[in-house]
């Protein structure tokens, strides 16, 4: 059997599968989920590098090169969404520093 025909059947089957088990995930831990696993997500980059090292054809090269942009999105993205859910667990009132409670001590004598 052709080595395209193989590559492009478990690409699809791969896309299905993953469509049917991100679909059964719950709303609350959809963003959490996604984000850990899109960061995760950097071993594509490297099956990338190792795809590349063998492309051999046009289709090949652009293959790599969507995989190559895909695969960074993801990991890009990922550490955003983790960056952003960081952020909305740090404390919104602002910390007294050393200064500041020195100041206070001095007006209240």
């Amino acid at each position: 059997m052709d080595p395209l025909v193989v590559s492009i059947t478990l690409f699809v089957l791969a896309l299905l599968i993953g469509v049917e088990v991100i679909g059964k995930v719950p709303a609350t831990l959809h963003t959490p989920l996604m984000s850990g696993a899109n960061s995760i997500h950097g071993i594509v980059i490297v099956g990338v590098v190792i795809v590349a090292a063998q492309a051999n054809s046009p289709l090949a090269y652009m293959f790599v090169f969507l995989a190559a942009v895909l695969g960074t999105m993801n990991v890009v993205g990922g550490y955003v969404v983790t960056d952003r859910m960081l952020e909305m667990f740090k404390s919104s009132k602002p910390t007294k520093s050393a200064d500041d409670s020195d100041a206070d001590e001095e007006a209240g004598k």
